[in-house]
C-alpha cells in the first residue's frame, strides 16, 4: 500500500469514527422519544387516530428534504449541511417540547423531521464519499450498527426522563442531542465533498443539473431496483412490523404488550449481532449475494408472524425479521453508492434515501387500509409478497456492482 493510499484510508477511518459519534448522539435522542410520543400527543386531548399524524408528518418531512439536502451539499459541502441538519432537528424538538396545542406539535414534528432527514441523508452521502467499493459494505455496516444500537437503547433513558421530569422532557433531551450532533458535524467531521470525485477522476467542468443526474441514475436498472428494495422494506417495516404485528400478537396469540415488546427487542439485538458480518459478506461475495436472500427472508418472516401459533413461534418470527432486516441494511446502500457516477454521490444517495422515506409515509397508510378491508393477515401477506417479488426481481435483473476477495 502506498503512502497516499494509507493516508486516504486513515482519513476515511477518521471520518467514519466521527460520523458514528454524530449518528449515535442524534439517534439516541430519536430513540428517547419513541416510548412517549403517543402519550404526549394524546395529552393534547386528541383522538387516537390523530397520533398517526405526528408520525406521518415526520416521515413526509424526511421525504421532502432528502434531494434538496443532497443538492445543497454539492454546493456548500457536506459538513455545513450536516451542521444545519443538527440545528434544525434541535429547533424542531425544542418546539415539540414547548408546544401548546396539537396543531403546533404537528408543525414542530414536521420541522424536526426536516432536520432528521438532512442528517440521515448526509450520513449515507458521506459514507459514499469516504468508502471504496472494496470496503463499502463493512463501513456502512459499522455505521448502521451504531445507528441501531443508539435507537435501541434510547427508549430507556427517554422513558426514565418522562417518568421523572414529564412527557415533554425527552423532546428537550432530543433538542440537546441535535445540538450535539450539529457541533460534532461542524467541529469534527471532515469535509468529504471532493474526496470521491478526486479518487474516481470525475471530468472537469460544471456539475450536471439535477435533472440530468436523475436521468443518468434512473436509467440504471440496478439503481432503481436497489431503491425499490429500500422502499418496500420501509413499507413492510412501518406498515407491517410497527402497525400490524402488535395487533396480530394480541388477537391471534393473546400476547401482552410486554411480550410483544420483548420479541421485537430480541429481534433487534440479534440483528445487531449480524450487521457487521453481513457487511463483510457484502464486500466479499457481492451486493446481490446479500440483498436477494435477506429481502426474501424478510418476506418469509412476515409470513411467520401470520402463522405463529404460540409465543415461541412469534419470537422466531421476530428473530428472522431482525436478522434479515439487519443483514439487508448495508447492502442496498452500498449498491446505490456503487452505481453513482463520479461527482454524483449526493444526488444518488439522496434520491435513494428519499425513496426509502416515501415508504415510511405510504406503508402505514396502505397496509392500514388493507387491515381495515381484509384483516391483518392479508396486510402481512401483501407485505411479504412485495418483499419476495422485489428480492427476486433484483436477483434477476440487477447487475452485480462489486465482488472481490475482501481487502
Amino acid at each position: 500500500m502506498s503512502t497516499t493510499q494509507a493516508d486516504e484510508h486513515a482519513d476515511a477511518r477518521r471520518a467514519l469514527v466521527w460520523m458514528c459519534v454524530l449518528i449515535a448522539v442524534n439517534q439516541l435522542g430519536f430513540g428517547s422519544i419513541i416510548p412517549v410520543l403517543p402519550l404526549y400527543a394524546l395529552s393534547f386531548e386528541v383522538p387516537q387516530s390523530a397520533v398517526g399524524v405526528t408520525i406521518a408528518v415526520y416521515g413526509l418531512a424526511r421525504f421532502v428534504v432528502a434531494v434538496p439536502a443532497g443538492q445543497l451539499a454539492d454546493r456548500i459541502g457536506r459538513r455545513p449541511v450536516l451542521a444545519i441538519g443538527g440545528l434544525v432537528s434541535a429547533l424542531g424538538n425544542l418546539w415539540c417540547g414547548v408546544a401548546s396545542s396539537f396543531v403546533e406539535l404537528a408543525l414542530a414534528r414536521f420541522l424536526a423531521g426536516c432536520g432528521a432527514g438532512i442528517v440521515l441523508t448526509m450520513g449515507v452521502v458521506v459514507l459514499a464519499d469516504i468508502s471504496t467499493p472494496a470496503r463499502r459494505g463493512r463501513m456502512m455496516a459499522i455505521y448502521q450498527g451504531t445507528f441501531l444500537f443508539a435507537v435501541g437503547i434510547g427508549p430507556f433513558p427517554g422513558g426514565w426522563l418522562a417518568e421523572h421530569l414529564g412527557l415533554a422532557s425527552p423532546f428537550l433531551a432530543y433538542a440537546i442531542a441535535g445540538l450535539g450532533a450539529g457541533a460534532v458535524a461542524w467541529f469534527a467531521v471532515p469535509e468529504t465533498r471532493d474526496l470521491a470525485t478526486a479518487r474516481r477522476g470525475a471530468p472537469a467542468g460544471p456539475r450536471p443539473s439535477l435533472v440530468s443526474q436523475l436521468r443518468v441514475l434512473l436509467a440504471q436498472v440496478g439503481f432503481v431496483l436497489a431503491a425499490g428494495v429500500m422502499f418496500i422494506n420501509a413499507v413492510a417495516r412501518t406498515g407491517g412490523l410497527f402497525n400490524v404485528v402488535p395487533v396480530l400478537g394480541r388477537d391471534t396469540i393473546g400476547l401482552g404488550t410486554t411480550q410483544i415488546g420483548f420479541g421485537l427487542a430480541l429481534g433487534s439485538v440479534v440483528g445487531l449481532a449480524v450487521t457487521y458480518p453481513a457487511g463483510v459478506l457484502v464486500d466479499r461475495l457481492g451486493r446481490k449475494a446479500v440483498i436477494v436472500p435477506s429481502t426474501v427472508l424478510s418476506g418469509v418472516a412476515l409470513v411467520l408472524f401470520c402463522l405463529a401459533p404460540t409465543y415461541p413461534w412469534f419470537l422466531a418470527a421476530c428473530v428472522a425479521w431482525g436478522v434479515a432486516s439487519a443483514a439487508s441494511g448495508a447492502a442496498p446502500a452500498a449498491y446505490a453508492a456503487d452505481s453513482a457516477p463520479p461527482g454524483m454521490n449526493a444526488s444518488a444517495m439522496s434520491t435513494f434515501r428519499m425513496l426509502g422515506d416515501l415508504g415510511y409515509v405510504i406503508g402505514p397508510i396502505a397496509l392500514g387500509l388493507v387491515v381495515d378491508l381484509h384483516g391483518p393477515q392479508a396486510a402481512m401477506l401483501l407485505g411479504a409478497g412485495l418483499l419476495v417479488l422485489i428480492g427476486l426481481a433484483f436477483g434477476r435483473f440487477a447487475p452485480e456492482t462489486y465482488r472481490a476477495g475482501g481487502r
